[in-house]
């Protein structure tokens, strides 16, 4: 028969979530500093 988890602690589960978020804040750092590259022609690195 299954059995329910145990309930995950709020605090846990707010660094996990500020973890999480943390990743994806990188991401969307990087791809913009592409774009801004690309975009004055100083890029060196990606071919238009």
């Amino acid at each position: 028969m299954a059995v329910p988890k145990k309930r995950t602690s709020i605090s846990k589960k707010k660094i996990r979530k500020t973890f999480w978020k943390r990743g994806g804040y990188w991401t969307a750092l990087k791809s913009f500093s592409l774009a801004k590259s690309i975009s004055t022609g100083n890029s060196k690195t990606f071919f238009v």
